[in-house]
């Protein structure tokens, strides 16, 4: 089968065609370093023509108000580009909750890029997965100071990125599943503790407070980012981190 991967040259996309060339695909990367441009359209219909899937894993470069137009746009454009080019599935990546969080600009968004694709002309796939291990260092950053980072106690249920790689590739080489499948890391942990076992491993001297208001998470309520009943990724934080 014929892949273009539009985003296929960031931490997902290029694991996800890496995958799908080892199981012997054709999978194409595409972004704008490469000329293609999901907002104004450039280089769409070229990139698309002829695949029989494409894997869109185009982010928004903030997570503010902004962020709904980035994926209503590109998402048009992207729809309008498959559908003139042919393709029988599109697949995309979302978050795990995305939808329990409304008071989250970029969660908002990322339903919406869910509705805009699921009332489509073309059949589709949505992978939603948990949090990123990879983002971890990022979100130690938000609520730091010299001697302490300030974390809710949300549930984490962290997963690796190639673990989120081998999952979409896994839904894109199949059939449309028209709906959602959620995947997950295969442990669950307070951000709080999360953020602890990180700087232990890391030697970094610096003291995690447990915060209820601090940073992005204090916005989510209850368990809702993470999910039980969805298919579990092999890989452990604390392996991940060796």
């Amino acid at each position: 089968m014929k892949f273009a991967v539009i985003g296929g040259t960031g931490l997902i996309g290029s694991q996800v065609v890496r995958d799908l060339n080892a199981a012997d695909h054709e999978a194409v990367p595409h972004s704008l370093s490469t000329g293609v441009d999901v907002i104004s359209g450039r280089g769409l219909d070229e990139a698309v023509a002829g695949a029989d899937v494409v894997v869109n894993l185009t982010n928004s470069p903030t997570f503010d108000e902004a962020s709904p137009a980035f994926f209503r746009a590109s998402m048009d454009n992207l729809l309008a580009a498959a559908r003139k080019g042919g393709v029988r599935h599109v697949v995309i990546l979302s978050i795990v909750g995305a939808d329990q969080v409304p008071e989250l600009d970029y969660y908002r968004a990322k339903v919406l890029q869910e509705d805009i694709l699921a009332a489509g002309p073309i059949p589709y796939s949505i992978v939603r997965a948990t949090q990123f291990m990879e983002f971890m260092d990022a979100v130690l950053t938000w609520t730091a100071d010299d001697g302490t980072v300030r974390l809710p106690a949300t549930p984490i249920q962290p997963i690796a990125a190639k673990d989120v790689a081998a999952a979409v590739a896994e839904v894109a080489a199949g059939p449309p599943l028209n709906g959602i499948r959620n995947i997950g890391g295969p442990e669950v942990f307070p951000l709080d503790e999360l953020g602890r076992i990180t700087l232990a491993h890391k030697g970094d001297p610096r003291t995690v407070v447990t915060d209820p208001t601090a940073g992005m998470f204090a916005a989510v309520k209850g368990d809702v980012l993470t999910d039980q009943n969805a298919r579990l990724a092999p890989t452990r934080y604390a392996d991940w981190l060796s």
